[in-house]
C-alpha cells in the first residue's frame, strides 16, 4: 500500500524508488545531521510518521524522536563516538608498559646479527604475565590476557625466540661400517 509524502501541498508517493532515496540519503549522514534530515522527513509525513518511517523505512524511533528534540530546541547533541569502546590496557594500568620493560630488559638480548633493533628474549608471554602478579603486584583478574602482553612487548619492540641450543659442528663425515657396501 503505497503512502503518502506532503512537500509544498503535493502529495508524494512513498513508493519503492522514493523508499530509496529516503534510506540512502539518510545513511550518507552521520550524527546530528542524519537525526534532522530523519526529523524533517517524519514531520514531512504528518500525524503517524514516526510509526510509518519505522515501518516503511526502517529507522529507529528513539533517534527520530532525539532528532525532533534537536530541531525544535536548535540545540545538537554531540556525539562522542571517540569515547565509546574498550579502553586500552595501558589506559587502564597506567604503568604496565614500563613493567613489562623493566621485567624483560634483564632477560633480552640484541640481534647477534645488528642487522636489526630487535631485543629476544627468553621468556615467554605467559612468564611475564606471572612475574608481573609475582614481582609487580598486579592482580590477576586486572591484568590482560597472555595474548595481549605478548603484543605489548612485540610493540615494545620484543620479539620472542628460543634460546638456540649449541650443536657441535661436524668436520667431516666419518664412514660408518654400514655405510660401506
Amino acid at each position: 500500500m503505497p503512502f503518502s509524502l506532503v512537500t509544498k501541498g503535493v502529495p508524494v508517493e512513498l513508493n519503492g524508488q522514493v523508499k530509496d532515496y529516503l534510506r540512502g540519503t539518510a545513511s550518507s549522514l552521520r550524527g546530528s545531521d542524519r537525526r534532522l534530515f530523519m526529523a524533517r522527513t517524519v514531520r514531512l509525513l504528518g500525524a503517524g510518521g514516526q510509526r510509518l518511517a519505522e515501518r516503511e523505512l526502517g529507522w529507529g524511533r528513539v533517534t527520530v524522536r532525539k532528532g525532533a528534540s534537536e530541531l525544535d530546541s536548535g540545540i545538537r547533541c554531540v556525539d562522542a563516538f571517540s569515547r565509546r569502546g574498550r579502553q586500552r590496557a595501558e589506559e587502564r594500568l597506567p604503568g604496565l608498559l614500563a613493567d613489562i620493560r623493566a621485567l624483560i630488559d634483564g632477560q633480552s638480548q640484541a640481534d647477534p646479527t645488528f642487522r636489526s633493533q630487535r631485543l629476544y628474549t627468553r621468556l615467554s608471554a605467559a612468564e611475564v604475565r606471572r612475574q608481573l602478579i609475582l614481582q609487580k603486584g598486579h592482580d590477576d583478574t586486572s591484568l590482560p590476557s597472555q595474548e595481549t602482553i605478548r603484543r605489548k612487548m612485540h610493540a615494545l619492540g620484543y620479539s620472542l625466540r628460543k634460546v638456540a641450543k649449541c650443536r657441535p659442528k661436524k668436520s667431516c663425515p666419518r664412514p660408518t661400517p654400514s655405510s660401506t657396501g
